[in-house]
């Protein structure tokens, strides 16, 4: 019975406490959300314009159909990271809690990988080597929208030309890191374009309405270093993307976008086990690993504090 009780069983219940996880802290599936795949490596494609271009489809009778000229493909090599956190239950801690340790358990070891998960996606994203001359600008002097003269507005719409340009698409995504969404909410000129007398701070909402981007959400997931110093993972930055929207059908990672974390099938799995008869260990496995497919439907605003 000794090694019976130390097989991995995986528990439903649980393990349904981590698919359903949510946080609103957490930003990076907006950007690249998770996607299902078989195998944990392959290859899938790098998108261009030939993803996004808009062709004449009409044919007249008797006429030849209408043949794409296929560009070449380039691809990225697909190997997924597993992911692991486990938390100790002492049994005489279990005997005497007045809440569920499973629960909580599984919480924190589902928070700390997808804390990983943002982190991962955040340096990816905010990266200005990852992203194309016309596809970036860092904010400086007047310019950063901690000036009150600057105008975020203009550099929005600038950002969001410069994707159309690329994808034949505009940004329907932007993430703002925290810092960044202190200076907006507060910012005169955003104030001015809602012509609005009333003393208050602009709201999500209304960005959307200004930057006509359907999807604007704020970066407000922190870390925590062994020191016990926090540090934001979003920065002083503005990420603009183009993202499929969440349909009725599963998503593909053949479908064009800025990027996708890829995730293996059936993942995440929370399992229990029982170590020295004493302390059970909730452990959370998730193997996945994020992937900037589309630069060009992305577009990054550094430096918005000056």
């Amino acid at each position: 019975m000794g090694r019976l009780s130390n097989l991995r069983i995986v528990d439903p219940v649980l393990t349904a406490l981590a698919v359903g996880y949510m946080n609103a802290q957490l930003v990076a599936d907006q950007l690249m959300p998770f996607v299902a795949v078989e195998k944990e490596g392959g290859k899938i494609p790098l998108f261009g314009k030939e993803h996004f271009k808009l062709y004449n489809t009409e044919r007249a009778l008797r006429a030849k159909s209408n043949r794409i000229s296929p560009e070449d493909v380039g691809s990225v090599d697909v190997a997924m990271d597993e992911h692991d956190l486990e938390y100790p239950i002492d049994y005489r801690e279990d005997a005497e809690s007045a809440y569920p340790l499973q629960a909580r358990g599984t919480n924190i070891v589902v928070e700390g990988i997808r804390l990983r998960h943002e982190r991962m996606v955040a340096d990816m994203a905010q990266n200005p080597a990852n992203y194309g001359a016309g596809n970036k600008i860092t904010l400086a002097g007047a310019s950063c929208w901690s000036d009150p003269a600057s105008d975020p507005e203009g550099v929005i719409s600038d950002a969001k030309a410069a994707i159309r340009a690329k994808i034949v698409k505009e940004p329907n995504t932007m993430v703002i890191g925290y810092d960044t969404w202190r200076l907006l909410k507060k910012h005169p000129q955003l104030k001015a374009i809602l012509s609005d007398t009333r003393p208050r701070l602009v709201q999500i909402a209304d960005l959307k309405e200004i930057f006509e981007i359907e999807n604007i959400v704020v970066g407000r997931a922190v870390q925590a270093n062994d020191a016990g110093v926090t540090s934001d993972i979003w920065g002083d930055t503005a990420v603009l993307a183009y993202v499929p929207g969440a349909g009725s059908s599963p998503r593909s990672p053949y479908e064009p976008s800025f990027g996708y974390t890829l995730r293996k099938k059936g993942q995440p799995v929370v399992d229990t086990r029982t170590e020295d008869g004493k302390v059970e260990l909730i452990r959370n496995t998730d193997i996945f690993r994020p992937f900037l497919l589309g630069a060009d439907a992305g577009y990054l605003v550094s430096n918005t504090r000056a």
